[in-house]
């Protein structure tokens, strides 16, 4: 789903806006969120947006959600397919809703020091080329998960977002948290639809 304008987010009391999401992305495309629960009026979204920085909180977590009124939804369309990441195995897998795989592929993941987030869902969020970090034939998946052990384990200042991003060499513990996808692997991720979920398991 996207959201039909600015949109403000809630907490649980549904009274005190705490954050606002935008109505475009940064690459200027609409921006996408995923209801996972509804109340009334009101339906529980993941967001791409950090509650806390890994330098605040020892627990700050990898994916956040707020309330919105479900009347600023547009709904996209379905979404058949799933990505699971074992991190033990160093695959990607990607399944339909019912759990069967589809296809599988390794993937490069965080390093010991930067892992990447683990028994977590997220989804993906956006898709953009990016010269400044050699992307420039396979777009970066963008997911809404963040890093946990650093506000910033690479640089920037995008809230340590996780990546799913082309490497020719996509094994082993290879980044500071993102995943590393290979030529077909990456290309069979984008031809996802936005929102499609992403679990991360150990």
């Amino acid at each position: 789903m996207t959201v039909r304008v600015d949109t403000a987010v809630y907490g649980a009391d549904f009274t005190v806006p705490v954050a606002r999401i935008p109505a475009t992305n940064f690459p200027g495309e609409p921006t996408v969120v995923v209801p996972v629960a509804t109340q009334g009026d009101w339906s529980l979204v993941l967001t791409a947006s950090r509650q806390q920085l890994p330098s605040q909180a020892a627990d700050a977590p990898a994916q956040t959600a707020a309330w919105v009124p479900t009347t600023d939804l547009v709904q996209l369309g379905e979404l058949p397919d799933r990505i699971v990441i074992s991190l033990a195995a160093q695959t990607l897998t990607i399944t339909d809703t019912e759990g069967t795989a589809r296809s599988s592929f390794p993937v490069g993941i965080g390093t010991a020091q930067a892992p990447t987030p683990s028994g977590v869902t997220g989804y993906l969020q956006a898709r953009y080329l990016d010269p400044a970090q050699d992307q420039l034939v396979h777009r970066i998946q963008l997911t809404s998960l963040h890093a946990t052990a650093a506000d910033e384990p690479y640089g920037g200042s995008d809230g340590g977002l996780i990546g799913v991003h082309h490497q020719s060499d996509a094994t082993g513990r290879v980044s500071h948290g993102c995943l590393r996808l290979a030529s077909d692997a990456i290309e069979a991720v984008d031809r996802l639809a936005l929102g499609t979920p992403i679990q991360v398991v150990e």
